[in-house]
């Protein structure tokens, strides 16, 4: 699988291609995916998130810094203020603005409480529901990219099917074409084949461009050039039997592995911190201060030292404390109808894939369908020899293409009913 990543990415890098060129790549729908992982934009992105939720943390823990301010200082003393002033103690600073009267004052903010720890514990949270978040964007294109493979694989076949017939139908107009011309058969007969063939290549056409709007959506999911064309590889799954799922357990998983489910509980945790922080904020911080003053008072130097604090007295963070606990109770309610709203996703997809299920294995095992292509080759034959009419043939042409679009349409269902309640899980099914 490596060895096969490192061939394609080497294929996409190259520069020389020419965009009027297209490259035909086969994959699995394992390969496909391995490919999504590693090249889809928006997962990178959005994984960055994670980066950022992470930066967020180290800038909480981090110090207030210190502040210095220098001031009062005089820059217009005069020589008479200056006569007679020969100091026996020379200045704290030495001959550094000698004569000149400033101050210098140092301060540091202290947060009480806890704060800082309270903050950390905030963004731990955040970094939380980023991680949940980008699970989410991931299960959302994850479903997204395994659709579009299914509706592939659908169109692939049932192109399959057209060229069948258009073979069989080329095969009979070549023939009749030389029975007109020897005026065995009425020319009638060549105009209703030939009417047929017409209608299947256009069908063929419109199929190929449903294939085109498919092949689009894959290539940006999985960052490819637009010369590339993937075609899936067809590895058909066993399909699951809904009576071996016991939608307990389904409920169960999507409690535990939804991405929105966990992100919606995380945000009552969040604000739960937040609450915790709005509380600590009722204490007031402390700045200590330390500061030098030369000239300015009694004291030739002066050197001293305090301490300032906000009084709460008017402002304890009432109107924070209370939208942080309204924050909370709201997001408890929320978690709740996330929560509610998954169990009810779970319990359609469950229901829709049964139907499908069944509808699946029925026709499946319908042994008529399964011998579709024999009897194709043996009403082609029959015509041929004028066994048949040409109306009976083209009848069964019309019953062959309904009931192979109805196996596959039944088998591309079933496998998108089967993904579409993984995503309503949050999980892989086993």
């Amino acid at each position: 699988m490596k060895k096969y990543l490192l061939l394609l990415l080497s294929i996409f890098s190259l520069t020389n291609i020419k965009a009027q060129e297209l490259q035909v790549l086969q994959l699995s729908a394992e390969q496909v995916e391995a490919l999504f992982l590693k090249q889809n934009l928006q997962l990178i992105a959005e994984h960055l998130n994670i980066d950022i939720a992470d930066a967020a943390i180290v800038q909480a823990k981090l110090w207030d810094n210190p502040e210095i301010s220098v001031g009062q200082i005089n820059l217009w003393s005069t020589d008479r203020q200056r006569e007679g002033e020969k100091e026996a103690i020379p200045p704290l600073f030495g001959s550094f603005a000698r004569n000149t009267q400033f101050s210098i004052e140092l301060s540091q903010l202290i947060q009480t409480a806890g704060k800082r720890g309270k903050l950390v514990k905030q963004e731990k949270i955040s970094k939380e529901i980023a991680i949940q978040e980008f699970e989410e964007v991931f299960r959302g294109l994850k479903v997204e990219l395994r659709k579009s493979i299914n509706e592939i694989v659908y169109l692939q076949a049932y192109q399959k099917v057209l060229a069948q017939q258009e073979e069989s139908l080329g095969q009979l107009t070549i023939a009749y074409q030389k029975q007109v011309a020897q005026g065995n058969i009425a020319k009638s007969e060549l105009l209703r084949l030939q009417s047929a063939l017409l209608e299947l290549e256009n069908e063929a056409n419109d199929t190929q461009i449903d294939i085109n709007e498919q092949q689009k959506g894959l290539k940006t999911l999985l960052n490819v050039p637009p010369s590339v064309v993937i075609k899936i590889i067809d590895n058909t799954k066993k399909v699951q039997d809904p009576t071996n799922l016991s939608l307990a357990e389904l409920l169960a998983m999507a409690s535990e592995y939804r991405p929105d489910v966990k992100a919606s509980r995380l945000q009552t945790q969040y604000h739960e911190k937040s609450l915790a922080y709005e509380k600590a904020q009722r204490i007031p911080d402390l700045t200590v201060n330390a500061n030098y003053d030369r000239y300015g008072g009694v004291w030739k130097d002066f050197i001293g030292f305090g301490v300032s604090f906000d009084i709460p007295f008017f402002n304890r963070n009432q109107g924070n404390i209370k939208a942080a606990r309204i924050n909370r109770d709201q997001s408890i309610h929320l978690a709740e109808l996330q929560q509610n709203q998954a169990q009810h996703e779970v319990a359609e997809a469950f229901g829709n894939y049964a139907l499908a299920y069944r509808f699946y294995k029925r026709v499946s095992e319908n042994s008529l369908l399964s011998e579709l292509d024999g009897m194709l080759t043996i009403y082609t034959k029959n015509l041929l020899n004028k066994n048949i009419s040409m109306l009976e043939y083209i009848d069964f042409m019309d019953s062959y293409k309904t009931n192979k679009e109805t196996l596959l349409s039944a088998r591309k269902k079933v496998d998108t009913q089967f993904e579409e309640l993984q995503y309503t899980v949050g999980s892989e099914i086993k």
